[in-house]
């Protein structure tokens, strides 16, 4: 009965971080645009259509005082640049183009299918291109999707 048990506390676990993928995409965290940014981006999933543009002002010592994002796309693309905006402040310049896909896969806390994949790493490769000033080097981030699927894989 333990193992039985184990499986339905992984299901409220995965119901979870739906509902909270569903929260930041109907009231995203960040989202705007700031005034007078010192890093500014903006890029597209040509294969879905989601767009995004970030915004971030520096401190002092170079690093995240004040982030913005905003755009328009899926459930999956909207709630990872918001969760992700949410873990900036602070950060350095450095560790932003340092930031791996596995954390923002780690802050979205449920399988990302391959068509869902770069819904999930726009704002990653957004945030990576404002740091850079330029599109940033990217490895193959899924493969192409309906947009449909998008709220299908969290339902």
């Amino acid at each position: 009965m333990a193992t039985l048990t184990g499986f339905a506390s992984l299901g409220r676990v995965d119901e979870l971080y739906r509902d909270q993928i569903l929260e930041h995409y109907k009231r995203p965290h960040n989202f705007g645009r700031l005034d007078e940014p010192d890093l500014e981006f903006e890029d597209t999933n040509p294969f879905c259509g989601d767009e995004q543009h970030v915004t971030i002002r520096l401190d002092e010592d170079d690093r995240v005082a004040e982030i913005a994002f905003d755009g328009k796309g899926c459930a999956i693309s909207t709630a990872a640049t918001s969760l992700l905006t949410d873990e900036l402040v602070g950060k350095s310049r450095e560790e932003l183009l340092r930031l791996p896909k596995e954390f923002v896969l780690e802050l979205l806390g449920i399988e990302i299918s391959a068509t869902r994949m770069k819904c999930a790493m726009l704002g990653l490769k957004v945030v990576k291109g404002a740091g850079l000033g330029q599109p940033a080097e990217w490895e193959d981030e899924g493969e192409a999707g309906n947009p449909s699927e998008a709220v299908a894989d969290l339902g």
